[in-house]
């Protein structure tokens, strides 16, 4: 899995990137579905957090989550990506 994290607008500070990638072990049952994971945080009134998530199979999936604070944002983030790779991951077993 390629993980790739952006800032725009501002520089992610190394504690940050250091949190997303520990955040991101919780999806590692995934790890072998997913090919590419590109982060990019995106500071303006608030936090603008998106992911684009590619599965090896070649489905894509973007979700985004906007937050004041952006160490929630990051956890809010995260806890949908799991959602969606749990899920995407049940599609694939029905099939």
């Amino acid at each position: 899995m390629n993980l790739e994290i952006k800032a725009v607008h501002f520089d992610l500070p190394q504690d940050y990137r250091e949190l997303i990638e520990k955040k991101i072990q919780k999806i590692d049952f995934a790890q072998d579905m997913i090919v590419d994971l590109l982060f990019t945080v995106t500071k303006e009134k608030d936090y603008a957090i998106d992911a684009q998530l590619n599965f090896r199979w070649g489905t894509s999936h973007h979700i985004k989550v906007n937050d004041f604070n952006l160490r929630d944002g990051i956890e809010k983030l995260i806890d949908k990506i799991d959602a969606k790779v749990s899920k995407e991951k049940e599609k694939i077993k029905q099939h």
